[in-house]
């Protein structure tokens, strides 16, 4: 098994999809690389993108075609200013020209260069060829998105730089049990296990400026989202909420930034509708700044992005006031390792899960931090993150137009809100009484998703995606 850093399931990008636009995005930044690696980038002359199974059935809605021009132009999703996005897409389109890898200029027509097949590839759902032309010859290389803007290849999904990375860290888990057994061992808490961890790839200073930096993400990506009104992109004519609410919600206090503007919030009434409506606008405005490509921070994917920040900014502005970075570094250790263990013992993908694969991973990620801040001991953290996730299994994927918007946006609300009754219930709870440990919920959740019809897996030919037609809105 994989051994996975909190850096790893928490990734800065751009929305909508980490598994549908990040993952791609990746693929081709690994293509180039190749191309380079074998001397033959500067050869290129053309190159074909075949998007296979769910990167096919909602790729557009998704902009996965979108993501691979940009990953094969040299722009990197973390980076690249939000801003310049369009005009990078438009240059190719007007010209039907790429600027390979930003160096190589190369023929390239998108609605023939990106071939949109709907048969699925054996190895995953979410499946691409590149094909790149040079001299009279081709160079041919597929690659698997496999969410979180995971990307692997099939002869090398068991890679030996993972097993290398896993053989440094003191605390090697896969499971659940092997983590309460550490924490145990060692008599520490979750977030310090992973500390510990962490420490093996990173100096104490580049972790915490990256788990800083993260959040900082987060916290500006909620800025913006309450503040920006109108419709999101897609032709579904959402309109964005976030917005909206934050207006009934907001105090008469002066603020300049997303730091200012937290401080503000701490001030405003706490009353359960209140906070009700808080955690759900945080949520929505992460969700529709994702859904305009807008920049999000994976947790544990993009179409769930917003349910972990909606809650630690709930500890932070209503539970605690007091809370600042250490507690910021706490509850997104704790995410990534909760995260983690779903990753490598079932799946964070919609092609292959569904939606309990995103929402409620994430969700059962954000009750597990929540819990260890409020005090949760080890034991009483894996419960929270499995009342939350046993309350989501079986969640479907169909979103309407293959954008995530609807029923997605709002999924985070109600990830969000469950993640933190889940954290409560936890808390009140003696782990010895519990009747579902964290692992067979997991393992659950994966028989789950390999029972799932695909319809419901991304793939916008079931459920709401079907019932409701792009007309109807």
């Amino acid at each position: 098994m994989e051994c996975i850093s909190v850096f790893d399931m928490l990734k800065i990008g751009v929305g909508p999809s980490s598994s549908h636009t990040l993952g791609p995005w990746r693929a081709a930044e690994r293509f180039i690389a190749e191309l380079k690696e074998l001397n033959i980038f500067d050869k290129t002359e053309r190159v074909t993108v075949d998007l296979y199974g769910s990167l096919s059935l909602t790729g557009i809605g998704h902009a996965t075609d979108l993501a691979v021009m940009l990953g094969l132009s040299g722009a990197d999703p973390e980076y690249v200013p939000v801003d310049a996005i369009s005009g990078i897409i438009d240059q190719i389109k007007q010209t039907n020209t790429l600027n390979l890898g930003n160096a190589v200029q190369i023929q390239f027509n998108p609605s023939e260069n990106i071939v949109f097949n709907k048969n699925f590839l054996p190895f995953h759902a979410n499946g691409l060829t590149f094909t790149a032309f040079y001299q009279g010859e081709e160079y041919v290389s597929t690659f698997y998105s496999i969410g979180g803007g995971f990307v692997v290849k099939e002869e090398s999904a068991e890679n030996t730089e993972n097993n290398e990375i896993k053989a440094t860290f003191p605390f090697p888990v896969d499971k659940a049990d092997e983590l309460l057994a550490f924490c145990k061992q060692e008599n520490k808490s979750i977030s310090e296990l992973v500390y510990e961890n962490e420490l093996s790839l990173r100096s104490p200073e580049e972790i915490d400026h990256e788990l800083m930096r993260i959040w900082n993400t987060m916290l500006e990506c909620i800025y913006i989202g309450c503040h920006t009104e109108g419709t999101l992109p897609g032709g579904l004519n959402v309109r964005r909420r976030a917005y909206d609410t934050y207006q009934k919600l907001k105090g008469d206090l002066p603020y300049n930034n997303p730091q200012e503007w937290l401080q503000t919030i701490r001030k405003t009434k706490v009353y359960f509708r209140q906070i009700l409506k808080w955690v759900s606008c945080f949520a929505l405005a992460v969700n529709e700044v994702n859904a305009s490509l807008g920049r999000v921070v994976t947790a544990p994917t993009n179409g769930s992005a917003g349910v972990i920040p909606a809650v630690l900014m709930y500890y932070m502005v209503i539970e605690n006031h007091k809370a600042g970075e250490k507690e910021i570094k706490q509850f997104l250790m704790v995410a990534g390792e909760i995260g983690s263990i779903f990753k490598k013992g079932a799946t964070i993908s919609a092609a292959m899960g569904g939606c309990q694969a995103e929402i409620g991973v994430s969700s059962a990620m954000a009750a597990a931090a929540l819990c260890e801040l409020m005090g949760g001991t080890p034991e009483q953290v894996t419960v929270a993150a499995e009342i939350a996730m046993e309350h989501h299994l079986g969640l479907t994927c169909d979103p309407i137009g293959g954008l995530v918007q609807i029923p997605c946006i709002e999924r985070n609300t109600m990830g969000a809100i469950k993640a933190i009754n889940a954290a409560e219930l936890a808390l009140d709870t003696d782990p010895k009484n519990a009747k579902v440990p964290l692992d067979k919920v997991v393992n659950t959740m994966w028989q789950t998703a390999q029972d799932m019809n695909n319809k419901y897996k991304e793939t916008s030919e079931g459920g709401l995606a079907i019932a409701v037609n792009m007309a109807d809105c």
